[in-house]
Parts: structure tokens; C-alpha cells; sequence
């Protein structure tokens, strides 16, 4: 019979690559481990790991067993929260994984209300970019993913194994230095995204960063990229000392004060789609579903 303390050890081990790294991830000793997946070993009858020196690799068996780990352990997960609900417990953990502008705005938002209905669960949040953050909750490392995606941009089956709570959509504006030309120009606080084709560009985020080069060249130009980087404040930074020009989420800007920057609107709009993911059997977790709910309730205000 396999044991769920088993099966964390044997994807420990999978992903550490050693029982040494496996024992400090989970806080418990070498010979600890190695006698757990001795005994997970025996309970299916056949070797899971090959033992090569330092080197340690799965075998066959192992492989599928490690694949089938995440789903397995998330469907234990959800017993166990909903039978402590039913016991009236009234406790949970979420481990909530989010981008970085929607940890500053739906986020904070979302918990305090959480804390303020169920001081019970316990909430955990980490940042990730997608599609970095839906492998993490496909792979079982965290139980809510915010996440999104581009109109036109995605696989429209890319998140068909998975529970899609739609939050909001948020739409692409452009930032200039706010002694800029098209900040003066632009009355209706709208422009095309060609009359920046000239400009030096600030770049965001991996993605935001795809997103920009095909919505410029769909309008017939390449963009010419000075900086790139991941930070949303250091971006408005950069625009405001009038180093360039950007592209961002609304959602982003709205994060941080744009000191000697100016939104302007987008024609035609590029939107994106903000939304919380789920597995199937976590979003029957009542902490988890309350997390879904109350994000939802954010995301509306």
C-alpha cells in the first residue's frame, strides 16, 4: 500500500536529485529517506530509483510514479480539508502563487477579507510569473495559481485540466515620459500603437515582452528595446527619467505611482485575461474555494 509520506519523498528525491538535498527540503535526516523509499520500494514490488555513485536516476517505475504523485497528493489534500470541515475544524492552508502586480493590487484585497471571514486558514503567497506558475500547480507546489493570458495570444486549450475562475480583463497602455510629444498631442488620451515605432522601449516581463514585439509588429514595426526588466516600478522609473516608452497591464501601473509618466490609452485594445486556476480536486476545498471566491470579489471592486 503506498503512503502518502512516501510519495512526498519519492518527488523530493526526483527533483533534489540526491536522498542528502531530499532530507533538508523536507527538514528530516539522509537515512530517513532512505529507509521511507526502501519501504515504498517494497510496497510496490519493484526498484524506483538507480543508484549510480552521487548520481541518482528514476527508473521506469519510478518515473510514473513520481507523474501520478501530484494528482494523487492533491486528491489527498482535498479529503483531508474537506473532512476537517465537516468536522467542523474550520481550518485550512492555501498556498497562493501570483504575479507580481496582481500581488500589489487583487491580492492584499483578496486576503484581508479572507483573514476577516475565515481567521482560521492560513494563506502562503509566492511570486511567478505564468506559465512558470501553472506548472507549479500542475506539479502540486501550490494550490491557487493567478494567472493570464493574451486575447488571441493562447491555446484556447491550454488550461482545460484545470479549474479557470475568471476575474477580470485588464487592458494594454502605453507610458511616455510626460514632456513626450504624444502627452501633450493626444487630448483624447488615446493613440496608435505606431506613432511609437520610432521610440526606444522599455520591455517588461517575459511574456508582457512577446506580447509587445507581436502587437508591433501586427502594426508594422519592430521595436527597439534599451531595457528589459521584470519590475513594473523600476519600468515607470525608467519612462519617467524619459528614457523611453512602454507598454504595459493597466493592472501594472495601477501598482505604482508613474512620477513623470503619463498612461495613455491604446487603439486598437490589446487586452489580457486575468484569471485564478485550480486542480479539479482542490477547488473542492472549502479554504480554497473561499480564496477563489474572495479574489473574485476583488477583482470586481
Amino acid at each position: 500500500m503506498i503512503e502518502a509520506r512516501h510519495l512526498r519523498v519519492l518527488r523530493a528525491v526526483a527533483a533534489s536529485g540526491s536522498f542528502s538535498a531530499a532530507g533538508r527540503e523536507l527538514g528530516c535526516t539522509q537515512p530517513a529517506v532512505s529507509q521511507q523509499m526502501k519501504a515504498l520500494e517494497a510496497s510496490v514490488g519493484t526498484p524506483l530509483l538507480i543508484r549510480s555513485g552521487r548520481e541518482m536516476r528514476l527508473t521506469q517505475a519510478g518515473e510514473a510514479l513520481v507523474r501520478h504523485a501530484a494528482g494523487i497528493l492533491a486528491g489527498l489534500t482535498a479529503a483531508e480539508e474537506e473532512v476537517a470541515a465537516i468536522a467542523g475544524l474550520r481550518a485550512g492552508r492555501v498556498r497562493l502563487v501570483s504575479f507580481p502586480s496582481g500581488s500589489s493590487t487583487l491580492v492584499p484585497t483578496a486576503l484581508a477579507a479572507l483573514r476577516a471571514a475565515h481567521p482560521g486558514t492560513r494563506v502562503s503567497l509566492e511570486e511567478a510569473e505564468p506559465p512558470q506558475s501553472v506548472e507549479l500547480l500542475r506539479e502540486g507546489d501550490c494550490d491557487v495559481a493567478l494567472a493570464f493570458r493574451y486575447e488571441g495570444a493562447a491555446q484556447e486549450d491550454e488550461w482545460d485540466d484545470l479549474v479557470v475562475r475568471p476575474l477580470l480583463t485588464d487592458r494594454l497602455v502605453a507610458l511616455v515620459p510626460e514632456r513626450h510629444r504624444l502627452a501633450r498631442t493626444a487630448p483624447s488620451g488615446s493613440i496608435a500603437i505606431g506613432e511609437l515605432a520610432a521610440e526606444p522601449w522599455i520591455a517588461g516581463c517575459p511574456r508582457c515582452r512577446g506580447q509587445l514585439i507581436e502587437v508591433c509588429e501586427s502594426a508594422g514595426f519592430t521595436p527597439r528595446i534599451d531595457f528589459a526588466t521584470d519590475d513594473y516600478p523600476a519600468v515607470v522609473g525608467l519612462v519617467g527619467a524619459g528614457l523611453g516608452v512602454a507598454v504595459l497591464p493597466q493592472l501594472a501601473v495601477e501598482s505604482v505611482r508613474p512620477r513623470g509618466a503619463r498612461m495613455v490609452t491604446l487603439e486598437p485594445a490589446v487586452r489580457r485575461e486575468i484569471v485564478a486556476l485550480t486542480l479539479p480536486d482542490l477547488a473542492q476545498v472549502p479554504a480554497v474555494a473561499a480564496t477563489l471566491e474572495q479574489l473574485a470579489r476583488a477583482a470586481a471592486r
